[in-house]
């Protein structure tokens, strides 16, 4: 029965299957294997590959998962998607080949007596249907692989904070509020999503705001060692966070560097002389962290749709603020709020009736998003990006 059999395939779901925090055993030795029997895949892969194996099998898990309640049309498209997109770390025809042999391979020694022969054949079937698109996706697609660009700009505009814009050898055409994955000189083979803060720009110029997130290796390089004249290299652009201009009324909710996508939204609605109403509430730890606040205000000045209200979890400012910009805007946006910014934004009510787009760490939008649905918001009303990106 091969990619009909629903039991074969919840065989091969379940192998794929992990605990929070505990790596899988099989993804570890199908990547051992596959660099063994093609030693030129290693080189296109991080050093560090315990995101890449998480990653991995979460996908796998979830492909295999729609595979078993007989959705095709989700898994090929993704599969699609992915294929296009790894034309930029260099995979190859040739690539695909391999990994279905390893991964065949890895599975059928990890399933021992479970291999039976539906299984087999269900994972024959499936691995050359998951290599197939990926292979035929990236060999049809005429797009670029990638877009490289010139730092012309690195502003620190706090401890943690930096503004980066890049002048792109050829423009980048993208759909305000989406992002894209972003490679840094300083951190070979690896790779960052970030959203660009301005709408696509016809020569080539973007930028991007950087916050450094504990632990991250291309967060830290970016704002602590880019410099003018560093090249950097980013992939085509994935998301779909959108106002409906003939919708109903917006709310926006940006956690710090979160700004940045709603910013590209807000810009582009200034191109037109009628908006839905649009509330943003700009949120940090601090209120020297609500580094944009001036370009807001600008905006909301122009603007009459527009109201901004600053938020910060502390009333003032540490004493290392006095070595950045002040960022404090002249009078008329709204006066800045101190707490939580999911409880002041809830302060108001659910806002149900309006368009919600939410933008910032994951822990900040689930709790966001938690609070207005506790309020009564319907969840089908409320964006965000992929939490796991």
């Amino acid at each position: 029965m091969g990619l009909e059999d629903r039991d074969a395939m919840q065989v091969l779901r379940d192998a794929f299957a992990q605990e929070p925090g505990r790596p899988s055993d099989l993804v570890r030795r199908f990547y051992t294997h596959w660099f063994a029997i093609d030693t030129s895949v290693r080189d296109l892969f991080p050093p560090e590959m315990h995101s890449q194996r998480t990653a991995f099998a979460h996908a796998m898990h979830w492909l295999y998962g729609e595979l078993v309640d007989q959705r095709a049309d989700q898994p090929v498209a993704f599969l699609a998607q992915l294929g296009r997109d790894h034309r930029k770390y260099g995979v190859r025809p040739a690539h695909y080949e391999t990994l279905r042999r390893a991964l065949h391979s890895t599975l059928r020694t990890h399933l021992a007596d479970a291999w039976t022969d539906a299984v087999a054949a269900a994972a024959e079937q499936s691995l050359n249907l998951f290599a197939g698109v990926m292979s035929g996706a990236a060999d049809s697609d005429d797009a670029p692989a990638w877009w490289d660009g010139t730092v012309v700009e690195h502003t620190r505009v706090s401890r943690d904070l930096a503004v980066v814009r890049l002048r792109l050898d050829r423009p980048l055409d993208y759909h305000p509020g989406q992002y894209v994955n972003v490679h840094v000189p300083q951190c070979p083979r690896r790779w960052r999503y970030l959203s660009p803060a301005i709408p696509a720009d016809p020569g080539g110029g973007v930028e991007f705001h950087v916050r450094v997130v504990p632990g991250g290796l291309v967060s830290n390089a970016v704002v602590t060692e880019t410099r003018p004249g560093d090249r950097w290299r980013l992939s085509s652009p994935h998301g779909g966070l959108h106002v409906d201009r003939d919708g109903d009324d917006v709310l926006m909710v940006a956690g710090s560097t979160g700004l940045a996508p709603l910013r590209a939204l807000i810009m582009d609605l200034c191109r037109f002389a009628e908006n839905p109403r649009v509330h943003l509430f700009f949120g940090a730890r601090y209120p020297c962290e609500l580094y944009d606040l001036r370009t807001l205000w600008q905006i909301a000045a122009h603007n009459p749709w527009l109201s901004v209200s600053p938020v910060s979890e502390y009333n003032s400012d540490p004493s290392w603020a006095a070595d950045y910009p002040d960022v404090s805007p002249p009078r008329g946006l709204h006066v800045r709020q101190t707490g939580r910014l999911p409880d002041v934004v809830t302060r108001y009510g659910s806002w149900g009736d309006r368009q919600i787009l939410i933008c910032g760490g994951p822990a900040m939008v689930s709790a966001t998003k938690a609070a207005l649905v506790a309020k009564g918001a319907p969840p089908e009303r409320i964006q965000h990006d992929p939490l796991s990106r």
